[in-house]
């Protein structure tokens, strides 16, 4: 129980980081200026985030899916990670604190890209907003794409969580842009500052989120490889 709590919770604080890193973060912005734009209609406005939200969680499941069942399904490749989980683990957590501070980074990035669609998919109402928030969850930058599947891809293969921890981590990523919905909706003032605010938070929890999983890493590698204190 308390490991999948553990889990659960990870999965959740990623998919939130994900959202207020500078990159996802700019398009939360834009996803919030869109879903805002009918504040004579807050009901509206807070459906159309909800939906972004939805479609963000939507694309990760099914990519989350896709991703673990393969290597699920690959017996060999499932037996070796089973076997070597935890020797395996610890490099792999430092890798993902450096690549969270922007010390490593992917060779590849999506975001930025496909423009013209999102405008065609913010004029389509409701249903634009579900799009468009499975959009921006495949425009995968460096950070995104470390923690989603350097991050998410292993913890879910860990447990056999095809479907659960992809989906808090989708709407974890959907989170600001339903709290910013519902202050729209409720007419709230100050939005200015809030996202200022998430900015200052981004900066603080970047890197505490790297210290631990760089010192949770290098706890594995002396105990499990270099067979430290175990």
């Amino acid at each position: 129980m308390n490991e999948g709590l553990v889990a659960l919770g990870t999965a959740a604080w990623l998919g939130i980081l994900t959202s207020i890193s500078p990159c996802p973060l700019a398009a939360n912005v834009a996803a919030i200026s869109y879903v805002g734009r009918d504040v004579s209609r807050p009901r509206r406005v807070l459906a159309a985030g909800i939906l972004y939200s939805l479609g963000r969680a939507l694309t990760y499941v099914l990519v989350g899916m896709a991703v673990v069942t393969s290597v699920l399904s690959i017996p060999s490749l499932s037996n070796f990670l089973q076997e070597r989980a935890n020797q395996l683990l610890g490099p792999l957590l430092v890798l993902i604190g450096c690549g969270i501070m922007g010390w490593i980074r992917l060779p590849f990035s999506t975001a930025g890209r496909g423009h013209a669609l999102r405008e065609r998919l913010a004029s389509n109402g409701l249903t634009g907003a579900a799009l468009l928030g499975a959009l921006l969850a495949l425009s995968f930058c460096p950070v995104s794409a470390g923690l989603f599947f350097g991050g998410l891809i292993p913890l879910a293969t860990g447990t056999q969580s095809r479907l659960l921890l992809p989906a808090v981590y989708g709407i974890g990523t959907g989170l600001p842009v339903v709290v910013f919905a519902v202050l729209i909706s409720l007419g709230a003032r100050g939005l200015s500052r809030t996202f200022s605010l998430l900015s200052t938070v981004e900066r603080v929890a970047r890197p505490i989120t790297a210290g631990v999983f760089v010192l949770a890493g290098l706890y594995l590698i002396l105990r499990h490889l270099l067979r430290i204190g175990g």
